[in-house]
């Protein structure tokens, strides 16, 4: 009876336990496999995440910069606006922004540069100072404090229209500022993304007292000046979404 108990409660045996040691190691094969898989394209995802978040506060910072541009003549002697405008860069004044930022006046330009053999858009600033006549600020200013905005394989490019609602390439030695700016960003391959836009500048003729000679205040001139701004950006194509 004794030898009978003992054989009842006995445990597994040797082939029980190779054979659940066997299992064990296919489970866990299974699981190294899958899990293999499945990592890269969780990676990649996380990546894309990632990169459009970071070209969306790019383009966010963008079109807040240029949609404060102000008309702000290059010296005393001139009548236009400083603002220099290609496809590849542009260079305008605002107000000074920045934690550390004194009062007053910035020359920013948002443009290509190259960085470790690569183009980058970056975006650099200095102080606004007056320039001597005939002298273009890309010449006379001397910006500090780049900031990268896109890395390859991104491209920015701007185009620029005024109140005919037509944009072109380039905006240089105009009587106003651009009444819209539209950013587009391209890849590598040339494929629109999706975060290219046009935005309204806020300002585009000079600040003055008084009333018109045609008995219409400046102020109401200005809002005029605002819809039709806000009305070329709202009728300016979509890009990619």
């Amino acid at each position: 009876m004794r030898a009978g108990r003992a054989r009842s409660e006995a445990g597994f045996t040797l082939i029980e336990a190779l054979v659940a040691l066997a299992l064990t190691g296919l489970v866990l094969s299974a699981l190294a496999t899958l899990t293999g898989q499945w990592l890269p394209s969780w990676h990649r995802g996380i990546d894309r995440v990632q990169h459009s978040e970071l070209i969306g506060i790019a383009m966010q910072r963008i079109a807040a910069d240029l949609s404060a541009a102000e008309f702000i003549p290059a010296n005393r002697d001139s009548k236009k606006p400083l603002f220099e405008g290609s496809a590849e860069q542009v260079t305008f004044v605002r107000t000074a922004l920045g934690p550390n930022a004194a009062i007053g006046l910035d020359v920013v330009r948002i443009g290509e540069a190259t960085d470790q053999g690569h183009l980058v858009t970056v975006r650099s600033r200095a102080p606004f100072t007056p320039l001597p006549p005939g002298v273009s600020a890309s010449d006379q200013a001397r910006l500090s404090g780049p900031v990268v905005l896109l890395r390859p394989p991104l491209r920015l490019s701007f185009a620029y229209a005024g109140q005919d609602h037509v944009f072109r390439d380039s905006w240089h030695d105009a009587d106003k500022l651009p009444a819209a700016i539209m950013l587009t960003v391209r890849d590598t391959r040339g494929a629109l993304m999706s975060a290219s836009t046009a935005i309204a500048v806020h300002v585009d003729a000079p600040a003055s007292g008084g009333k018109s000679g045609s008995g219409t205040s400046d102020a109401e001139s200005g809002d005029d000046d605002a819809k039709d701004s806000d009305k070329v950006a709202a009728t300016a194509p979509k890009q990619g979404g």
